[in-house]
């Protein structure tokens, strides 16, 4: 039996008269490699940060690995196992590239404070970052600065701290979101690569990348689940061509 990461027991977010989310029962098994698609104000950002403590619930309940988090803190979640991306990624841009993911592997070892000394007292840090950054071809750039790097390499950078976490559910708003279509494999290739283990979840309007990334796909409209299924569920889905795509040929949509 598939072990369940992370659930969602009707869930629902109110601001003031909007329902943002609505009633969302939703379940993300080890291992799955899952896309969250729908319009923009469909709730999908809304949803990441009621499951990562940004937003507290109105209704409803979050559990990870069958263990209620719904109270918890945004940095408790993170140390349990959650990690996430942003649409725009959040980096301390005046610190290397290594000094960026060290900052990552100290505060999960909780060696944070130790990193103020010479970086000589934690090499086993220096050497997890440095081989993390190898991992994901980034370690010719390791001292450079992150303001430095083209916007897919800072994207990296930004995947790079989140599996420096050892997440046991990584969430990924848009990971390629601003990058040159040039340089959007570079991410791909990248996310591809990370330990089966990890139950990923990835908000995208691009549906290229929805279909090499997922295996299972949520559409979400209007703050409630709309459909879910495979991709090739999905695609031939009238209803969801009908209500969400128009008539306009699924895989040439961007939604």
């Amino acid at each position: 039996m598939t072990k369940i990461r992370l659930e969602t027991q009707a869930l629902s977010r109110r601001f003031g008269a909007l329902v943002a989310v609505q009633n969302i029962d939703f379940k993300l098994a080890a291992g799955a490699r899952h896309a969250l698609i729908g319009p923009n104000g469909a709730g999908k950002t809304t949803f990441i940060n009621l499951l990562t403590g940004v937003l507290p619930p109105t209704h409803g309940r979050v559990l990870l690995g069958g263990r209620d988090i719904t109270a918890m803190a945004q940095a408790e979640r993170v140390k349990l196992g959650i990690a996430r991306t942003f649409q725009i990624n959040r980096l301390f841009r005046g610190l290397s590239v290594l000094e960026n993911v060290c900052i990552a592997v100290a505060e999960r070892v909780g060696a944070a404070r130790s990193m103020f000394y010479p970086a000589g007292r934690r090499t086993d840090v220096i050497d997890e970052a440095m081989a993390l950054l190898q991992t994901l071809k980034l370690a010719e750039v390791a001292r450079h600065r992150v303001s430095e790097l083209p916007y897919g390499r800072q994207r990296l950078v930004e995947l790079a701290i989140s599996i420096a976490l050892s997440p046991k559910v990584l969430l990924l708003d848009e990971p390629a979101a601003g990058v040159p279509s040039a340089e959007s494999h570079i991410i791909l290739d990248a996310i591809e690569r990370l330990p089966e283990d990890i139950a990923i979840l990835i908000i995208e309007h691009d549906m290229d990348v929805v279909f090499r990334f997922a295996s299972r796909v949520t559409v979400m409209v209007g703050g409630a689940l709309f459909a879910e299924g495979t991709p090739r569920e999905i695609e031939s889905n009238m209803q969801v061509r009908d209500v969400y795509l128009g008539q306009a040929p699924y895989r040439a949509a961007h939604v």
